[in-house]
């Protein structure tokens, strides 16, 4: 007879959730360098007739990481786009996600970790404790933030440092440790 297994603990789901919040929260800093990169004159490039435009990327990352975060927070997952007045210039849109990432990572910090464990089915797929589905948004802007790098040259602009250095912002290094004598 096969043993009962334990799900995870409430403990667990608090500590994973503020592991993953501080690196959403890190993540979205490099992603909104990308965003901010994307020169506004060529919003409309795509580098296949296939693939989204620039600005259609752009507008997907930003939207639905900020989407996922809120419905992870409501613990209910819909299709439909939540967001439809996307910003003109890419200036406002990367202003526009670190504003509302900010406070879509603020309401999932704000849940209990009975919250954080309730079961929640995601488009029939599959179903988890909602708190797993952080990692989702974590690998959905990492892709998609991937895929819009690429387009920054091709486009005329300049691939910013995302985990290290780029050929057009070299790393530094780390900063000096300021010593009290």
């Amino acid at each position: 007879m096969a043993t009962a297994q334990q799900g995870p603990t409430p403990e667990f789901a608090l500590a994973y959730r503020d592991i993953m919040l501080m690196g959403l929260s890190n993540e979205m800093k490099a992603t909104k360098k990308v965003l901010e990169a994307i020169p506004d004159a060529k919003r409309d490039y795509r580098p296949d007739p296939h693939a989204r435009t620039a600005q259609e990327l752009a507008w997907h990352l930003a939207s639905a990481d900020v989407q996922m975060l809120d419905e992870t927070a409501d613990r209910k997952f819909v299709m439909e786009p939540r967001f439809k007045d996307e910003p003109e210039t890419s200036a406002e849109l990367a202003s526009w996600y670190e504003k509302n990432f900010s406070r879509a990572i603020e309401r999932v910090r704000a849940m209990s970790a009975e919250e954080l464990l309730t079961p929640v089915d995601f488009y029939g797929a599959f179903t988890l404790p909602v708190v797993f589905y952080l990692g989702f948004v974590n690998n959905h802007s990492i892709h998609h933030r991937g895929q819009l790098a690429t387009y920054l040259r091709p486009m005329g602009s300049k691939c910013p440092s995302i985990y290290g250095g780029s050929y057009d912002e070299p790393w530094q290094g780390a900063p000096a440790e300021s010593s009290a004598a």
